[in-house]
């Protein structure tokens, strides 16, 4: 290996050591045993191939000595043509192998990736809502991207790595003694002086990189927040975009400074360690001639010695960061496997039954409920705070219990911070209730399939999530195998098949991120048309018109009336307008359930409901009455 590009690697793994050094167990070893197991036919001939490599790159020094011998000595031609042609075919080994051992390093390693993205991916699907509710994305999707690579280099890179440079430091070490003991001792004196440098200036640019990394976070979670529609609108409103602007100015010049001196150090070390190679060659050639001269060395071993020098830096200041090389992939492996042994606090049984068939009745018997502390659902490294919230288990849910028959509308109304959508989450086992039970035709939810109940339920939230993709593929996240003809069919059932229909794109125009392209009524209406494409036989809705305005509430109710028709529903309304034909209204406050019976039975009794009821009509004809 060339001594600048030696250099240059010996500066990066001293600098990317310094980031993650960590501790590490017998079980994490074991750990990523089980992950290496598909791949141990490839590691295994991955391995033997780098030894081959290792082999074959001190033989190509040895020929090349032996050449300027046989040249010195007037040796017959052939041999030297053989010499020669050995050494040709030698490179050519080398360079096929090359390919091989990167095919199967990229193989083994991308394989390593998919494995640990795949299973994070899959365990996160499996955590509860309480977590993403804690959890900083940004924190989250580094574990999937930057942990996973960095535990693949363990196999692609260092473990390659140390095993080719062990075989080649071995070998040449043993091949120099021999030829000269005097000038190996010289070659391995000045060491020190090629790697001490390195680990030094590594931990000076390894503060600069951490210090760059921070503003680059910082920076990007600005723009993340300022850049989706939301958070520009509440810039343009209320912001200060000149102090935004200063702000990422500031942030940006630092990164740039740091780049400047990062860059400056960079050169200036690699630059001195190649005047020291270039150095430590000369002494070589020097005291090689000096014995040559003498009688006491051959010509071609000159040759070889410094040939040999190239071979003997570069696996030498390898190995000397291979243990921190080693420790900081460990740290990406328990990093990735933090997440992994976070575990899920709904779990389906093994014998889980699926939802009766038939129309569906929805019961809570006695259930309580509290909220989870972050200890049980969340990681500090993921929240990026030095300890977690142990506060939570403080019930909200006081004994709740009643019971939608199949085809009844159960209306859930009350105070903001009730507990009225907490009621509404535990139906499709968002959350689990720690005690009594939420049934389903009479079988515990905790006892079905969550498929089934997926199949069975379908709801509708207050904010109308949809994802940046088209329309197609935000209504087919319902039914992935539903026809053009069923997708045009729901959506007319929703009242919204002549605005697809006139979008650029029709079904396949993109909504924007969160469907920010659309209106509140419109993301609201293609919502309940996803709703109504699932065919569930239980409704869900959660103030599902709570921020719309009178001309988008009216179009939305007309399409709620279409889910609702024939199926079981429980219904959040703030607006208590909208649940006066209600089968069963129930007023929830602080976690109870205060008053129960329908929309004249309430009214009669001169309860909560009453005045809850009062008090929205009051305001409705004030902002109703004519300005004089």
């Amino acid at each position: 290996m060339d001594m600048e590009v030696t250099a240059w690697n010996s500066l990066y793994n001293a600098m990317t050591a310094q980031e993650r050094r960590g501790a590490f167990s017998k079980a994490t070893l074991r750990r990523i045993g089980g992950f290496a197991r598909p791949h141990r036919r490839r590691l295994a001939w991955f391995l033997l191939f780098s030894v081959v490599s290792a082999v074959l790159a001190v033989a190509t020094p040895l020929l090349a000595g032996r050449v300027v011998d046989a040249i010195d000595e007037g040796a017959a031609l052939n041999l030297v043509v053989g010499l020669a042609v050995l050494i040709a075919v030698i490179a050519v080994a080398e360079a096929a192998l090359g390919l091989v051992t990167r095919w199967l390093s990229a193989s083994i390693g991308e394989g390593l990736i998919l494995d640990l993205r795949t299973a994070v991916y899959d365990h996160v699907q499996r955590m509860p809502i309480a977590f993403f509710t804690r959890t900083r994305t940004g924190a989250l999707v580094s574990r999937l991207n930057n942990d996973v690579i960095g535990a693949q280099r363990a196999f692609s890179d260092t473990l390659s790595g140390v095993v080719g440079n062990l075989v080649t430091l071995a070998l040449t070490l043993v091949v120099m003694v021999g030829i000269s003991w005097q000038i190996t001792l010289l070659a391995l004196v000045l060491l020190p002086v090629f790697v001490l440098p390195a680990r030094r200036m590594g931990t000076r640019l390894a503060r600069l990189e951490r210090e760059a990394a921070d503003h680059d976070a910082v920076m990007g979670t600005q723009m993340t927040e300022r850049f989706s529609a939301p958070g520009a609108t509440l810039v343009k409103l209320f912001g200060r975009p000149a102090h935004e602007s200063a702000e990422f100015a500031a942030r940006a010049r630092r990164v740039r400074d740091i780049g400047v001196r990062t860059a400056m150090v960079q050169v200036v070390f690699v630059t001195a360690l190649t005047l020291v190679s270039a150095l430590a060659l000369a002494l070589v050639y020097g005291l090689g001639g000096f014995y040559a001269l003498r009688g006491q060395l051959d010509t071609g071993a000159v040759v070889s010695l410094a040939l040999l020098l190239t071979r003997l830096y570069a696996p030498l200041t390898a190995l000397a960061s291979a243990r921190v090389e080693v420790m900081s992939a460990l740290v990406s492996f328990e990093r990735v496997f933090e997440v992994l042994d976070l575990k899920p606090l709904i779990t389906e049984k093994p014998d889980a039954r699926p939802v009766p068939e038939g129309p569906v009745s929805v019961e809570f018997d006695d259930v309580r409920f509290g909220y989870p502390s972050a200890d049980r659902v969340s990681l500090a490294s993921l929240e990026e705070v030095a300890n977690l919230d142990t506060r939570g288990g403080v019930e909200v849910l006081h004994g709740v219990s009643f019971r939608a028959d199949p085809g009844q509308m159960v209306a859930l109304v009350g105070s903001s911070g009730a507990g009225k959508s907490t009621i509404a989450q535990l139906v499709p086992r968002l959350y689990d209730a720690e005690g009594g039970a939420v049934r389903l035709s009479g079988v515990d939810v905790r006892d079905l399939s969550a498929e089934s109940i997926r199949e069975a339920l379908g709801m509708v939230t207050q904010d109308g999530h949809l994802f940046h993709e088209s329309v197609r593929a935000n209504l087919l996240l319902a039914r992935p195998e539903a026809s053009d003809e069923e997708l045009w069919e729901v959506l007319g059932r929703a009242r919204l098949a002549d605005l697809v229909a006139a979008l650029p794109d029709g079904l396949d125009t993109i909504v924007g991120e969160r469907g920010y392209r659309l209106s509140g009524g419109e993301r609201q209406r293609l919502t309940i048309a996803r709703l109504l494409l699932a065919r569930p036989r239980v409704v869900i809705l959660d103030e599902a018109t709570a921020h719309l305005d009178s001309t988008s509430e009216a179009a939305v109710q007309e399409a709620l009336g279409e889910a609702l028709a024939g199926r079981t529903a429980v219904v959040i309304a703030h607006r208590l307008s909208t649940v006066r034909a209600a089968d069963l209204i129930l007023v929830v406050e602080d976690g109870r359930v205060v008053e129960r019976g329908t929309h004249t039975e309430l009214l009669a009794v001169g309860g909560r409901y009453e005045e809850l009821y009062r008090t929205q009509f009051d305001h409705q004809a004030a902002t109703e009455e004519p300005a004089h």
